[in-house]
């Protein structure tokens, strides 16, 4: 099962896993569009349409999974929002909306999946750089994403008894329709790349290509880790989103 598995990292993940001869359940809050990629998979692929902050939904998406197909051997959660905005400005609806997609989610998907899944299973949670790097204007991210990481080590303990593996993976920059906005802010992706020490943005290739890895059997002894898969960009430092956007803010009002 890949949630947030219609666009980004989430299709992508799809496509590979599918490819790899795996049954993919795709949930995503888009239901058409979880179910257009669905079709386009092809084989027993299925679409669904979930809330992750919704519980009762989430826990009838595992339980109708589970009936249909068996217990689920992999779950990834590729489920986000972000809603920049200094400490001092943010919005407590931004906050929550933040927290409870980005965190909230993540602990509906591991909390539904220890009762769907069957044991030697394997969960990933999608973090992000920002668990563990803070950037200005970020607060209500890099909060939410710190947390996922903590709840990965802690679900990692609480599911080793039955062999359930729980990794997570922290993307840099990836051009996704999540950081489509990024874009449109000048020198914003430039001052990402010129802190990443490889010189490029991510692809949603490259983290679906490290989510398969932590799915499989080389990982077989893998758990309560997070790999870093951002460029090098957490030995740097992160931008400043709140002043980039002043500077085009102040540009646009000069010339009107």
């Amino acid at each position: 099962m890949v949630i947030g598995g219609a666009s980004g990292i989430g299709w992508a993940t799809a496509q590979l896993l599918s490819a790899r001869g795996d049954t993919v359940i795709i949930a995503d809050l888009d239901g058409i569009a979880a179910e257009t990629q669905a079709t386009e998979l092809g084989g027993n692929t299925t679409g669904h349409r979930v809330e992750v902050t919704d519980e009762q939904a989430m826990r009838t998406l595992f339980d109708t999974v589970a009936a249909d197909h068996g217990p689920i051997g992999t779950v990834v959660d590729c489920a986000g929002i972000s809603r920049p905005g200094t400490i001092a400005d943010l919005s407590l609806a931004d906050w929550k909306a933040t927290v409870d997609v980005c965190l909230t989610g993540a602990f509906l998907t591991v909390k539904n999946a220890t009762h769907s899944m069957r044991d030697g299973g394997s969960i990933v949670l999608v973090a992000s750089l920002n668990g563990r790097q803070p950037g200005v204007g970020m607060g209500a991210y890099c909060a939410a994403k710190a947390g996922v990481l903590m709840l990965t080590q802690v679900a990692a303990m609480e599911l080793a008894p039955r062999g359930i593996r729980v990794n997570a993976v922290n993307p840099g920059f990836v051009h996704t329709p999540l950081t489509y906005g990024a874009t449109l802010v000048p020198g914003l992706v430039d001052e990402y790349i010129e802190n990443t020490p490889l010189g490029r943005a991510g692809t949603p290739e490259d983290v679906a290509r490290t989510i398969a890895f932590l799915t499989s059997g080389d990982t077989g002894w893998m758990t309560g880790s997070a790999i870093d898969l951002n460029g090098g960009a957490h030995t740097m430092r992160y931008p400043n989103i709140v002043e980039r956007v002043a500077e085009m803010v102040a540009t646009n009002s000069d010339t009107e």
